[in-house]
């Protein structure tokens, strides 16, 4: 069961694409990542491939035949060594560990911040098609996933390599056969991980696109609360949400079950190789060719080596794990962006705020086949002029806005602005030009001072409060204990509907831009608050272009000009009183709205 919409076809992408990803941020510290090497390769070598020579070297001394107190001084020299190199690896392991801690820190910031930006660059129809809580999610685990690769490749992969060609040389000088046998240990159990974890990685993927459709699940239910409980739908939710706890389950355990069966595989390796070299040791010192300086060696190394590939199985499952992660947001990283600026787009300027669309064709979707919301639609608003649209459900209203704000791009035809075409200019011009109050408007979990600057981010706070006293946002704001520092809740949910229209509105007035939209504006409000409200947005439209949105008709008859659209594009255009004139469809709604007629029954109207 999937939480995304099948209409978004995200890239298939390769562990090197998320390789060059994450290099993308990293290679700015270039630097940091030299020293770490060089702190790594000082570390390694110095205790885990000079000091067991240096014990080989100490337990010669005990098959000498020296004196005692000749032999005492030179175990004592030999052990000052070794605390020597262990003071060397001490430190390097020390810059390694602090340089570390750096690079993943700053490059996890620039991750994020990456993966945030390209995101928040996603057009409309992306958001529309994905659940905030799976965006998060996706965001957060290619953050992590970073410091898993890194951790990995400079504390264990490194170092990995580093014994074993080491040891691989030392132990050339004293035997071969010894050298080849700890080598070929090395390649079959790396082989025999890596080919497990190979095959394991389509479930570490899966169990990666299960969890971010369980976080999708759980942030959709939580995120819908009332809905839940005022329509009795917890146990349904409930019985929902286990169906994705059941994938999760069954994923995940198929993925732990394969890891023990790695362990176990690994653990008989170890035995393994443990046992045939020493039985060679053995039959070699038996020979005399091997001293007990050398069984010491071999068995450092052993240990040293055998340490580093028992956890291999969890480095490459971790490092297939972290990639599986990755994976998800680097699809939406590979995603190009479905409304871009061209290359040549410049800045809208807006003297006048004629607004034009000609022959404008628009469908949903890439498919031919789908319904077209427009064909070849032409309306003209002059500048300055205040038109209203109406019709019914789904004949277009939200759309021509959402056209005109470019949240979609057009099939055919041109929108232009004051004879600048909007597919020419940037998108941030376009809608710097343009202030939007919709019907249901969404606030930051911020303060009311945030959110209605958020119009215009450079204004004062006694601009601000000026805004708020025009929208009458003042009126509720002052019976809160924290006045303009009050938060407002996820989406605004602190405040009623009215309330955060009000806030909206008093945005829109902060903006100031030419071309304003009221989208239901004071849907939300009593008829008294709209009251309030309407010098505020007769002072907001004057000398703009102003689009409203309305169902209800009372409040749109000062509109220079109404234009009803229906299935067929524009059924009817011109003032109140001219529209009553021609006893056309317009003439009909106003006499069904002061009839007391439904909304309902007014738009099956439009329809027929």
């Amino acid at each position: 069961m999937s939480l995304e919409n099948k209409n978004i076809e995200y890239p298939k992408v390769t562990t090197w694409d998320v390789v060059k990803e994450y290099w993308k941020s990293a290679k700015k510290y270039k630097i940091s990542i030299f020293l770490i090497l060089c702190g790594s390769l000082v570390t390694t070598i110095s205790q885990s491939v000079i000091i067991p020579t240096y014990y080989k070297k100490f337990f010669d001394v005990f098959s000498y035949d020296l004196e005692i107190n000749l032999a005492a001084a030179l175990l004592i020299h030999i052990v000052l060594i070794i605390l020597g190199l262990n003071l060397v690896a001490w430190v390097g392991h020390r810059v390694s560990g602090y340089l570390v801690a750096y690079l993943e820190i700053h490059v996890m910031r620039d991750v994020r911040q990456n993966a945030f930006d390209y995101i928040l660059n996603h057009s409309f129809n992306f958001f529309t098609n994905n659940f905030t809580g799976s965006l998060v999610q996706r965001i957060n685990r290619f953050t992590r996933a970073f410091e898993r690769l890194a951790d990995r490749i400079f504390f264990d992969i490194i170092p990995l390599i580093v014994k074993v060609i080491g040891a691989g040389i030392v132990l050339s000088f004293i035997d071969r056969k010894l050298a080849s046998m700890l080598i070929i240990w090395v390649f079959v159990f790396v082989a025999t991980s890596y080919f497990f974890n190979r095959f394991k990685l389509k479930y570490d993927i899966e169990g990666a696109a299960i969890d971010s459709r369980a976080t999708g699940a759980l942030s959709d239910s939580i995120s819908n609360h009332d809905s839940t409980q005022l329509f009795t739908g917890v146990k349904s939710e409930s019985k929902r949400f286990l169906k994705f706890n059941n994938d999760f389950l069954r994923i995940y355990l198929k993925r732990w079950y394969f890891a023990e069966t790695i362990n176990a595989v690994q653990a008989l390796l170890n035995f393994g190789v443990e046992f045939f070299i020493f039985y060679y040791a053995i039959v070699y010192w038996e020979m005399g060719v091997v001293t007990l300086g050398i069984f010491a060696l071999i068995q450092g190394y052993i240990i040293s080596i055998g340490g580093s590939l028992w956890g291999f199985g969890r480095i490459v499952r971790d490092l297939y794990e972290a990639t599986a992660d990755a994976k998800e947001m680097v699809e939406i990283l590979h995603l190009p962006h479905e409304i871009n600026d061209s290359p040549s787009a410049s800045k809208l300027k807006v003297p006048k705020g004629l607004v034009e669309f000609k022959n404008v064709s628009f469908s949903f979707g890439k498919n031919e086949q789908n319904k077209p919301v427009f064909t070849n639609l032409s309306i003209s608003i002059k500048a300055g002029e205040k038109v209203a649209l109406i019709g019914s459900s789904g004949a277009g209203k939200s759309t021509f806005v959402k056209l005109l704000l470019r949240l979609h791009d057009i099939k055919s035809g041109q929108i232009l602005i004051d004879g600048q075409n909007i597919a020419d200019v940037t998108q941030e011009s376009l809608r710097e030009n343009i202030s939007l109050v919709p019907q249901d408007p969404a606030l930051f979990h911020r303060t009311l001072m945030e959110n209605i600057r958020y119009g215009r981010r450079s204004a004062s706070n006694d601009e601000v409060v000026q805004a708020s006293k025009l929208a009458h946002c003042d009126v509720f704001i002052k019976d809160f204990p924290q006045k303009y520092e009050t938060f407002v809740g996820e989406r605004g949910i602190k405040l009623s509907g009215g309330e955060r229209q009000r806030v909206a509105i008093a945005r829109a007035l902060l903006k100031n831009a030419p071309i304003l939209i009221l989208d239901e504006a004071t849907s939300s409000l009593d008829s008294h608050s709209e009251s309030l409200i309407q010098d505020a947005l007769n002072t907001l439209m004057k000398g703009k272009t102003t689009l409203v949105i309305a169902h209800r008709l009372s409040t749109i008859r000062k509109m220079d000009r109404i234009i009803v659209l229906g299935k067929n594009g524009v059924l009817e255009e011109g003032s109140h009183d001219e529209l009553l004139k021609t006893n056309g469809t317009y003439a009909r709604l106003w006499n069904l709205q002061a009839g007391g007629f439904s909304d309902k029954n007014i738009e099956d109207m439009l329809e027929d």
